[in-house]
Order: C-alpha cells, then structure tokens, then sequence
C-alpha cells in the first residue's frame, strides 16, 4: 500500500528495512515504518485501514501534491489568448491568485502586476468561478489636477483605468468590454465608490493602491465577500499621497504579515518585463534614493550631535 500510494520501493530482509525514492517521503516512511512496528510488537494486529490512517497522520500525500503543483509551470487560458507569466516571480503570483482570496503583488513598474491580475479575472469569470470583475484606484493626483478634467468623478477617473481598460481590450475584446460594462460586469470604480458594499461572487483588482490611505485600504479588504478574489497591486516607491500620509499599502503590508491564507508576492527590478531600460531606470531610482537616504540620516545625526554637544 505504501509503494503504491507514494511511489517508492520498500525492500526488507527480515525486519531491516531499504527505502527507494525522493528522500523527503524516505524521512517520512522511515518514521511511519518503526511506528507501524511499534503496533504490531504490542499484538496490534495491522490492517489496510490502519495503513490508510498512517498515511493520513503522516501528510506525506499532501506534500507530495503540493511539490508537483508548485513544479508544474501556470499558465492562464482565456477564450482569446494563452498567457505564460514569465519567470519564478510571475509563476508565483498567479499560483498565489489562484490559491488565495486576497493577493498582494508589489513591485515597480513593467513586472506585470496588473496585467497578469486581469488575466486571472478574466479566465475566473469565463470559467464562471465569478460573477463579475471590478476594477478599483484610488482618484490621487500624480502631478496632474482631477479639477481640470472634464466630467463627472467616474469620467476624470477613467483616463487613471487605461491600463487595466488597455488589458481587457486584448484579452476579451473592444465591443465584447463594452457590452460587459453596459450590464455591469465589468464594473470600473473609484475606490471611494465601494464604501459601504459587500462584494459577493466577484473578482476585485485595486491598482495603484499604494496611493490609498490606512483608512481607505481597511475599507477595501473589509468589503470583500463570499467567493470573492481580491487582488491589490502597488508600487511603494511611486507615493503620491499627500506629504506625512502614510501609504495604506506600507501599512498593511506591516500589519498583515504572517496573516494565514493572504498571499504577498514581492517583485524587484529584474522581474520588468518591458523595454530593457525601464530595468536599468528602476534600478537607477533605487541606488540613487538609497543614496539620499544615507546622506539624510547622515545629516539628522550630525544635527543631533551638534544639539546635544
């Protein structure tokens, strides 16, 4: 029974024993083995039902399903295209979108957060593993004044949506999108618009959201709720909140940590999927403000010492 469930040979002479096979489930076996001995030395008479609670007990199925998926290479299949997120970071957010019920992927421009996020909607809405897919930001100004664009909150908001409009557009389709919004299943928001709702049976993507507040982001996770996906991407370098706010995604971040069933994807500048140069600028920004940070503190502790002198 233990060679066929856990594909291993087990050759004995008397009572010693061999083990063939992956070394994890050899450890494990072993340790099953001298217990199923202990049994049978106290006139325990063994069954293959006993057999099969061991095998239980031990976990060592479990682990060994949980080692194929995490070997086996993830790919999304929509009705018009085939994605392969690439590299170890990419496959790890979407078999963490796949796993959990709330994803964090965090990380600079062009590592391909948002895309893949909107990849897994749409293959779980066209799997009919959700009803609808809402697309929330926050309306901060990066630079930009919302005052002086024309419309109403949703149409000066709509321009921030572009790149999740843009990968919607290439996965479903121009005149099929626009029909789904009519009806609302695509449903693209304003983060103040969720105030106050429960999201049943939808999957839910916050871009940017590292220009939310604390306040705001408890909100967000707050509204998720049965049989719901919430995916929440973000750029911590990229703040463009008001000076002395603190960023609702640093702070989750924090606060979450070590939450079971939340899962954390970190991505870095060698994950940039786009032209080349954006890996070297994002790595450029970094060295440099790592270097400001260093003179900056160099400075507030010489400040110090000169006021305690």
């Amino acid at each position: 029974m233990i060679e066929q469930r856990l594909d291993i040979e087990i050759r004995n002479r008397g009572n010693n024993f061999q083990l063939v096979g992956d070394m994890d489930v050899i450890r494990i076996v072993s340790e099953m083995l001298e217990d199923l001995y202990d049994e049978a030395k106290q006139g325990t008479l063994l069954t293959p039902d006993q057999v099969h609670l061991y095998l239980q007990q031990s976990g060592v199925e479990q682990k060994q399903q949980d080692l194929a998926a995490e070997d086996k290479e993830v790919s999304i299949r929509t009705k018009k295209a085939l994605i392969r997120p690439r590299g170890p970071n990419q496959q790890l957010y979407v078999r963490s979108i796949q796993l959990h019920d709330i994803n964090f992927g965090i990380g600079p421009a062009g590592t391909g957060k948002t895309y893949l996020a909107v990849a897994c909607a749409v293959e779980a809405m066209e799997r009919e593993e959700v009803e609808r897919i809402l697309l929330v930001r926050p309306a901060v100004e990066a630079g930009e004044k919302l005052g002086f664009l024309p419309g109403d909150l949703t149409q000066k908001v709509d321009p921030y949506l572009r790149p999740l409009y843009d990968a919607l557009y290439e996965m479903i389709g121009f005149e099929k999108v626009s029909k789904l919004i009519e009806k609302n299943v695509i449903e693209v928001a304003p983060l103040a618009y969720m105030r106050g709702r429960t999201l049943n049976n939808s999957f839910v993507i916050l871009d940017e959201s590292q220009n939310t507040t604390r306040e705001q982001m408890k909100m967000f996770l707050t509204r998720i709720g049965f049989g719901s996906t919430a995916v929440i991407t973000g750029d911590i370098t990229q703040v463009d909140l008001p000076k002395g706010t603190l960023s609702g995604l640093v702070h989750a971040m924090k606060v979450l940590d070590g939450v079971k069933d939340i899962g954390f994807t970190q991505f870095s500048a060698k994950d940039v999927v786009r032209h080349p140069l954006v890996q070297h600028i994002v790595r450029a920004y970094d060295r440099f403000e790592k270097v400001e940070q260093a003179q900056d503190q160099a400075r507030r502790q010489s400040r110090d010492h000169r006021d305690n002198s």
